[in-house]
């Protein structure tokens, strides 16, 4: 049961030798999920040996350019390798006719099926949900539509402890309903309680995606206990105007957030250019937030280790 995360990119606007727009690649139980799509995104999966074709969704934050303009590039490397099953997108409904656009002025006719989900301007929502996770949308403050996301695993069945099969004499078409809390009545009426039979699996794990966005104390309710939160620190502390100028956050708001939110732990990203060091926002944010990581190319988050 893998939760793991791949940083493709945690830089700003501007792309740099050393750093890439935003791009994260979520694998959840062996489904890929691509979070944002900046220019030069399919390079950095291949540069970390990530087969892009196993990708079935990609969910977009918002429409500036650092945030998906490695889409239609990704798209047409998919087309032109031979894919052929379906991939969705999930964005604001304008994207759609940005990729049809592109796709139409190169004469492009996808080999593979694309759908587009739009996510709401203005209210949270479930996007997408199979039976082991969903993911939610979550509104943030930026200068144009942006949302967040929440990635949740569900609740898991309860775990048979050890022999009990045998023990008890357990038929195989009562153990489906046993792990999910029923108890066991044998063939003599004795009631054997689902605690003495069965122990809990690991807590679902949950992660918080937001990116640009201004200090936003209503989201802290969405994103509570979040086993990672993912949040923006495109400015240090002394940069509070700017930031809000921006639609952005400095260190102290996104270690704010994290505290307010009982995050356990705080992955920050979206580093400003000025900054030829980011160790200086690292520093900041652990100030206040002590489970602090900074979001770097290729670093890899297992879930089992946080």
């Amino acid at each position: 049961m893998s939760f793991k995360l791949t940083v493709l990119g945690c830089g700003s606007a501007i792309p740099t030798l050393k750093s890439n727009p935003t791009s994260q690649l979520l694998n959840i139980n062996e489904r890929f999920l691509l979070i944002d799509c900046g220019e030069g995104t399919q390079v950095q999966l291949r540069k970390y040996k990530i087969n892009f074709q196993r990708i079935n969704h990609i969910f977009i934050s918002h429409l500036h350019g650092d945030h998906y303009f490695g889409l239609i590039g990704l798209l047409t490397s998919m087309h032109l390798l031979g894919r052929n099953k379906d991939l969705h997108i999930y964005a604001h409904e304008q994207l759609k006719s940005i990729i049809n656009l592109q796709l139409q002025a190169s004469n492009t006719v996808l080999r593979f099926p694309l759908f587009f989900h739009d996510i709401s301007l203005d209210s949270d929502e479930i996007i997408f949900e199979n039976d082991s996770f969903s993911v939610e949308n979550i509104i943030l403050d930026h200068t144009i539509n942006c949302s967040g996301f929440i990635f949740k695993e569900k609740k898991f069945k309860r775990k048979l402890k050890k022999n009990v099969i045998e023990k008890y004499n357990i038929p195989y078409n009562q153990i489906d309903a046993i792990k999910n809390g029923a108890d066991w009545i044998n063939n003599n009426g004795q009631i054997i309680k689902n605690s003495d039979i069965t122990i809990n699996d690991r807590l679902p794990y949950k992660y918080s995606f937001c990116t640009d966005t201004r200090f936003k104390n209503d989201i802290c309710k969405k994103i509570k206990d979040s086993n990672l939160l993912y949040h923006e620190v495109t400015f240090s502390k002394d940069l509070k105007e700017r930031a809000d100028q921006t639609g952005h956050s400095t260190s102290f708001e996104a270690a704010s957030i994290a505290n307010r939110a009982g995050a356990k732990n705080l992955l920050i990203g979206h580093f400003s250019k000025r900054y030829k060091d980011t160790s200086i926002l690292l520093e900041e944010t652990k100030h206040k937030f002590t489970n602090t990581i900074k979001a770097e190319s290729g670093l890899e988050i297992d879930f089992q280790d946080l």
